[in-house]
């Protein structure tokens, strides 16, 4: 199967939950197969160059995924790999996102909101719960769960390279990523080898 160059992984999930640490270990990844121009869009990154003064109302949530999805859009039909991880809370807005794109693979990353409490690394879950932020999304605001994702990640279950994994399987079932078959580790020369030795040891 030939593969599809251009396409955006999309990243969604509360915050805490991984996102951004999947999203660098697929990148990564693609790397190794190498895709050296695979871009990332971190949702705070964006917020800082992309979107600055938006707030976080609806609306405004809502304008910072669609200039996400047009630079998604803008790289993937010109043919370069991109993943944009960002909390994306409202489904709607996604799946405009996905319409927009095209070549789209949803990756929703999900974690029970006590374990996201627990990890806090930033503290923003304390501080929400504590009414100091307003219109946190999961706590006084809501976060709409993607009804059919292509991948789906428990990060409170799996491992982040076990998360990378899925998603490298899943665009090599897509057709994104050829599928790498694995090189013998031995050559037949010395697999014999072996086998003699094992025969003369009884083991076969």
């Amino acid at each position: 199967m030939k593969e599809k160059k251009g396409f955006t992984i999309w990243f969604t999930g509360l915050s805490g939950s991984g996102k951004t640490t999947i999203s660098r270990l697929v990148q990564d990844r693609l790397r190794e197969r190498g895709i050296l121009n695979v871009e990332v869009l971190d949702g705070d990154v964006v917020r800082t160059n992309l979107s600055k003064g938006l707030g976080f109302s609806k609306e405004d949530r809502d304008i910072n995924i669609k200039r996400i999805a047009f630079v998604c859009n803008l790289l993937t039909r010109n043919g370069v790999p991109n993943i944009a991880a960002a909390i994306s809370p409202y489904r709607e807005v996604r799946d405009y996102a996905r319409k927009e794109i095209k070549n789209f693979v949803e990756v929703y990353v999900k974690c029970p909101l006590e374990v996201l409490i627990q990890r806090d690394v930033k503290g923003l879950y304390k501080k929400a719960l504590a009414g100091e932020i307003a219109d946190f999304t999961g706590v006084s605001d809501p976060y709409e769960e993607p009804l059919n994702p292509e991948v789906l990640i428990e990060s409170d279950k799996e491992t982040p390279e076990q998360g990378a994994n899925k998603i490298i399987a899943k665009l090599e079932e897509l057709g994104y990523l050829s599928r790498v078959t694995k090189k013998n580790v031995y050559t037949e020369e010395e697999e014999a080898k072996i086998k003699k030795r094992l025969e003369d040891l009884g083991y076969l």
